[in-house]
């Protein structure tokens, strides 16, 4: 049996971070130290973290024409991920993203869409033949909000289970929301979506129950440290509880999680497997800097979770 396809539609970003004792002020200059370039962009962190899984992925992106672009396809690649649906824009750069991080471990960040920008409608008409062939398709919301749908659509047509990462936050219409089988908000991003607070298991299973009414099948709420509240639609959520850690960078953990989780799914864990699988591959993810750099292979996922029995 050929394994499960998967594709993830989504942003590329080179980070370029600065850890500063403080950020600075108007008119300020701060001196800072760790100078590092990593590579990031919440659609490149996923489809990482699902080919580092061990996932038959393809990633539909774009990249500019520089020397940046040039080096993640290439590292990309590296990570076990078809790049053939990776356009590379002329005169345009790659996405940026530009991070300060300070003592207490809080980032400010600036990022330029750049190539990401022309991820347009078309580019998705273009590989439509690979969404209509998935299994799934997981996407995120840093990429042109069209396209997201016009992808949600092509994949539902198809029976392409369709997994949003609804993040970085924003309202949705109803009509997106339909097309989508699981969604993985975290807690500020479910209550974007639905007016509720998540701030004890109450706000989850009303914020999950308001998902469920818009059409959504399961819904995954992402906690932090306490794990995440997973409900599934006509049955009761629960919490189900991630790893204790010594976290030390939560930059890409979410992304991690989404791309460990589908990569599970796929594989035909059950939904409470899948999310501990994630959950294992989140929590080595913390213990290491930066966005890629972080995400754990297949064999660190599978030997931390058999430490755990």
């Amino acid at each position: 049996m050929e394994p499960a396809k998967l594709v993830v539609l989504g942003s590329i970003n080179a980070d370029h971070i600065l850890n500063i004792a403080q950020f600075p002020l108007p008119g300020e200059t701060v001196r800072g130290n760790h100078y590092q370039v990593a590579f990031g962009g919440k659609g490149a962190n996923q489809a990482v973290a699902a080919g580092r899984s061990g996932a038959d992925i393809t990633f539909i992106a774009c990249v500019g024409d520089d020397d940046l672009g040039l080096n993640i396809k290439k590292q990309l690649q590296h990570d076990k991920i078809q790049i053939d649906c990776i356009d590379t824009i002329q005169n345009e750069t790659t996405g940026v993203a530009l991070i300060f991080v300070n003592q207490q471990g809080e980032n400010v960040i600036g990022i330029h869409a750049g190539a990401n920008a022309c991820l347009t409608k078309d580019k998705v008409t273009t590989y439509q033949q690979k969404i209509m062939q998935a299994d799934a398709i997981l996407m995120q919301l840093e990429s042109p909000i069209e396209t997201v749908q016009l992808a949600a659509e092509i994949a539902k047509k198809n029976n392409t289970k369709v997994i949003l990462n609804p993040a970085p936050a924003q309202t949705l219409s109803d009509n997106l929301l339909s097309l989508i089988d699981i969604i993985t908000p975290n807690e500020t991003e479910a209550e974007y979506l639905t007016g509720i607070a998540v701030k004890d298991d109450q706000g989850a299973e009303a914020a999950a129950q308001a998902l469920h009414d818009k059409g959504i099948s399961k819904v995954i709420i992402t906690l932090g440290a306490r794990g995440v509240w997973f409900s599934e639609k006509g049955k009761k959520g629960q919490i189900i509880a991630g790893f204790k850690v010594e976290a030390i960078d939560t930059i890409a953990a979410g992304d991690t999680f989404n791309g460990a989780y589908v990569t599970a799914l796929l594989e035909g864990k059950n939904d409470t497997e899948a999310i501990i699988f994630a959950h294992a591959a989140a929590a080595i993810a913390v213990t290491r800097a930066g966005a890629q750099p972080s995400v754990p292979w297949r064999s660190e996922i599978d030997t931390f979770l058999t430490q755990q029995e």
